[in-house]
């Protein structure tokens, strides 16, 4: 079944539509998630809600050609899990002090040859602001500025809050390194 006889199907209430697509695209979407949430157990709260949601909203999708179904999937299930922050969290413009982050860190690592559960893990174990800031960057290719917005917090706590998650993601890459030639 093409994504659009599926989505078509599921704007029907198709219940055996309603299972494929959670069938074909429940595991990149868990994948969002856990990115943004971190906590197996809510990142499955999130998923189950966010499926809620879009079987509820799947009339506003219109079909724009192969992938489309998939890119609105993953914009509502990243927009679910940023109103599960911030309904569970209290994201302030206060930035979070870390005295062992550096400040200046070493931008030379590549993340070439290391595995993607391991990368997936050492973003998942980031503090929750800055682990949301990261997702957004890298991710979903927001700017500080659309960030900022969807957070509630100034463009420059947005900014540091990258800087700092990169800094702590290189300095978990260089442990793993570290690990893997010991």
């Amino acid at each position: 079944m093409t994504e659009e006889e599926l989505a078509s199907k599921c704007r029907q209430a198709d219940n055996k539509a309603r299972k494929e697509l959670y069938e074909r695209y429940g595991g990149s979407l868990m994948a969002i998630c856990l990115r943004y949430i971190g906590d197996r157990e809510s990142a499955k709260d999130v998923l189950h809600d966010g499926f809620i949601r879009i079987f509820q909203s799947m009339g506003q999708f219109t079909y724009q050609g192969e992938g489309s179904l998939k890119a609105w999937l993953s914009k509502v299930m990243v927009n679910e899990a940023l109103g599960y922050l911030r309904r569970h969290t209290q994201m302030t413009q206060q930035e979070v002090l870390m005295e062992e982050v550096p400040d200046n860190p070493d931008t030379d690592e590549s993340v070439c040859n290391i595995p993607h559960r391991v990368l997936m893990r050492m973003i998942s174990e980031l503090p929750e602001g800055y682990r949301t800031v990261f997702n957004l960057y890298v991710f979903e290719g927001r700017s500080h500025k659309e960030i900022a917005q969807a957070l509630g917090i100034t463009e420059h706590t947005s900014s540091s809050q990258f800087y700092r998650a990169k800094t702590l993601m290189i300095r978990k890459i260089k442990e793993y390194r570290k690990e893997q030639y010991t």
